[in-house]
C-alpha cells in the first residue's frame, strides 16, 4: 500500500540545510529518482504564509490544475526539514481535471515547501515556496491538550461543506464545479518527540495514518498522513459539486479505525 512505500522514506529523509538545496536533492532522489520534474508554477498555486503565526498549526493550502492531456492522480506535500518531510499524500481514486486540499500541519523550523503532482500518465510537476516559523520547535512542543483526555474523543470527525464561493476564493480559479469539503479530526497526532510534562518520559508516535473519502459509496481520495499534521488536525478538499454523500474513514498508526458519514442531498 502506497503508506508502506511513503512511511520507510518519512523516516528515510534526512534534513540538511539549504532551500531547495541538499535536502530537496536528497528526497527527490529517494521518492522520484531520475524521473523528470517539470516546472509546475503555471499549474499548482500555492497559499502559505510567509512566517507561521502558529508553528503548531499552519494552514498550507494548494490548488493543482491538470496539464493539457492529462489529469491528476497524486499530490504530495513536502516540508524538506520536518522530521518527517513527506508531510500528506493525497491519492486519487479516479484522476481528476483539477484538484484542491487544505491542511493545518506542524512546521518546525524554517523550511522550503515542495508540492508535486503527479498526472494520470506519469508526469510530475514540482513548485515550491519558503516557510519562516517563530522558533517554536512544533515537533517536540507540548501536546496543547492533557493526552488522557485526548484518547476520549480519539478519532472523532465533523463534516461540513464549504460555501462554494467561499471556497472558490481561497485560491483564485477554483472551479465553480466544485466544493470543499472540510474533515475536522479529533486526534492528539503525538509526533514521539513531545514529552509528557509530568512524567517527563516521551509520548509514543500516534498520528492518522490513513483517511479514505467516499463519495456517493465509490473511492475519491485516500489520503497519507504522518507526524507533520497538527493536532486535532483540519482537512480540505475539493468535491464535485454533484456530490450527494460523503463517507470518510481513519486509520491511525495505533490501530483506531473510526467513521463518519454526511449526507448532502441537501445542497
Amino acid at each position: 500500500m502506497i503508506r508502506n512505500a511513503v512511511a520507510a522514506l518519512l523516516l528515510g529523509a534526512t534534513a540538511l540545510p539549504g532551500f531547495a538545496g541538499e535536502s530537496w536533492d536528497q528526497i527527490r532522489e529517494e521518492l522520484y529518482g531520475t524521473r523528470p520534474l517539470l516546472d509546475g508554477a503555471r499549474l499548482i498555486a500555492l497559499d502559505v504564509p510567509y512566517r507561521t503565526p502558529n508553528d503548531a498549526r499552519t494552514q498550507i493550502a494548494a490548488h493543482v490544475v491538470a496539464p493539457e492531456g492529462g489529469q491528476i492522480a497524486r499530490v504530495s506535500v513536502i516540508l524538506d526539514e520536518n522530521p518527517m518531510p513527506v508531510s500528506a499524500v493525497f491519492a486519487l481514486d479516479s484522476p481528476q481535471d483539477s484538484f484542491f486540499f487544505d491542511v493545518t500541519m506542524r512546521v518546525n523550523g524554517p523550511t522550503p515547501l515542495h508540492v508535486v503532482a503527479e498526472t494520470g500518465d506519469g508526469r510530475l510537476f514540482v513548485t515550491e515556496a519558503f516557510v519562516k516559523t517563530s522558533g517554536q520547535g512544533a515537533c517536540a512542543a507540548p501536546p496543547g491538550s492533557d493526552p488522557k483526555e485526548a484518547l476520549k474523543t480519539l478519532g472523532n470527525m465533523a463534516l461540513s461543506l464549504a460555501d462554494a464561493d467561499t471556497a472558490r476564493d481561497r485560491l483564485a480559479g477554483l472551479s465553480a464545479r466544485l466544493r470543499q469539503l472540510d474533515v475536522d479530526i479529533s486526534h492528539p497526532s503525538h509526533s514521539g518527540m513531545q514529552m509528557d510534562q509530568i512524567s517527563l518520559l516521551f509520548i509514543p508516535m500516534r498520528y492518522v495514518e490513513d483517511l479514505e473519502i467516499d463519495l456517493d459509496g465509490a473511492g475519491y481520495v485516500g489520503v497519507t498522513g504522518s507526524i507533520s499534521l497538527s493536532e486535532n488536525p483540519r482537512l480540505g478538499v475539493s468535491i464535485p459539486a454533484r456530490t450527494r454523500s460523503v463517507d470518510v474513514t481513519l486509520r491511525d498508526t495505533s490501530g483506531t479505525v473510526s467513521h463518519a458519514h454526511k449526507s448532502l442531498a441537501g445542497y
